[in-house]
């Protein structure tokens, strides 16, 4: 069977203080840890096995993959890890709290940076330590392939590159697949798969009653499975309806 599944992060620590986390390389929550190892016992529920799958270089993700392989008892499958699924750079609101920052720029405004794909909010200082330029983990990255800041089209002309290259032939090959990761990479995910791969984008997303782009669950996996011409032929999450809504639009 063709089949991509998305899996957001359990909570984290940041998003329960309410704050951008970004490429902050902060851990997961007691609750997060609880979320995570529930979607593993979800999808052993479902029956489903995973023959490879994707992470972050950020270890809410990672954990929450580990969690997930343990439950399923399937910590021998291939995992790549990538920087390139990394959480959507907020620039200078890394670590500040949502409130706050809607104090200073106004509500309109940072609702056009979370939502809007071209909107970008203030970039960091390339010195400042929150930069991964100033972090040795991405010594190997091309300096200008990091980012100081995002929008979400710079993020989606991040991740969908990626999907296309390394996740979607696995796919495509009959192969079950998850990606760990976090909420507005699975976001802007979710849009080029329902705006490319749903034969009638429109069907896709009044069929789960409420907006997942850019708001998807977290530690809920989200299930799309494709036909031979790699169209979505379903698509569901393994929640109830009022659990996905809680966990939804979590700041990333």
């Amino acid at each position: 069977m063709k089949r991509l599944i998305l899996l957001r992060h359990g909570e984290s620590e940041w998003n329960k203080e309410k704050r951008f986390t970004g490429w902050s390389d902060i851990d997961l929550s007691a609750e997060g840890h609880r979320e995570a190892a529930k979607a593993g016992k979800r999808l052993k529920a479902e029956g489903i096995q995973i023959d490879q799958a994707f992470t972050s270089w950020l270890k809410r993700a990672v954990h929450t993959l580990n969690h997930v392989l343990d439950e399923l008892d399937q910590n021998y499958i291939p995992v790549t890890k990538s920087w390139r699924l990394n959480e959507r750079s907020y620039g200078a609101l890394q670590g500040c709290f949502q409130a706050d920052v809607v104090n200073q720029y106004g509500k309109e405004l940072v609702s056009a940076w979370r939502d809007s794909l071209d909107a970008q909010q203030p970039v960091l200082n390339p010195q400042d330590p929150r930069s991964p330029l100033c972090q040795p983990r991405y010594d190997g990255i091309p300096r200008d392939q990091l980012p100081l800041g995002e929008s979400l089209q710079m993020l989606m002309d991040r991740i969908v590159p990626f999907y296309k290259e390394q996740i979607e032939p696995a796919v495509a090959a009959d192969q079950t697949v998850l990606i760990a990761a976090h909420g507005n990479a699975l976001g802007v995910l979710m849009k080029y798969l329902n705006d490319t791969a749903a034969k009638d984008p429109a069907s896709i997303e009044p069929d789960v009653e409420f907006p997942l782009i850019y708001e998807p669950p977290t530690g809920i996996p989200m299930v799309y499975e494709f036909d031979d011409d790699m169209h979505i032929v379903r698509f569901c999450c393994l929640g109830d309806h009022e659990e996905v809504l809680e966990r939804s639009g979590r700041i990333g």
